[in-house]
């Protein structure tokens, strides 16, 4: 719960505190899929099995892209993006508390008469 009487600057640093703890961060979504490979003549594609992996999302200068993630480096990127998420959060909270207290600075800044 932000103080009554915050600053900008008790914001910032409240806000860089926080946003330290959340690297790494990541925004997408990670996806575990069976697909077949590419391979011509795989056995296992032969048999009908699928090659399981994991594949992230994201978006590049707003059209949706994959990523391959090998299968030891998903719980990596889970993190990553679990902690994007917080982050998006407390970019929200950062803007309602810094808002308020620009505009309770602002309140207390004597205004140039002319």
């Amino acid at each position: 719960m932000p103080q009554k009487s915050e600053s900008p600057a008790d914001v910032e640093r409240w806000f860089r505190t926080r946003a330290a703890a959340l690297w790494p961060a990541a925004l997408g979504s990670l996806s575990y899929r069976t697909c077949p490979c590419t391979r011509e003549r795989c056995p296992a594609c032969a048999r009908g099995e699928k090659h399981p992996s994991y594949v992230l999302y994201v978006r590049v200068n707003g059209r949706r892209t994959s990523i391959y993630i090998p299968a030891e480096l998903a719980p990596q990127i889970e993190q990553a993006l679990a902690n994007g998420r917080a982050l998006q959060e407390l970019l929200h909270e950062a803007g309602r508390r810094y808002t308020a207290a620009a505009k309770q600075q602002r309140a207390h800044t004597p205004r140039d008469p002319s």
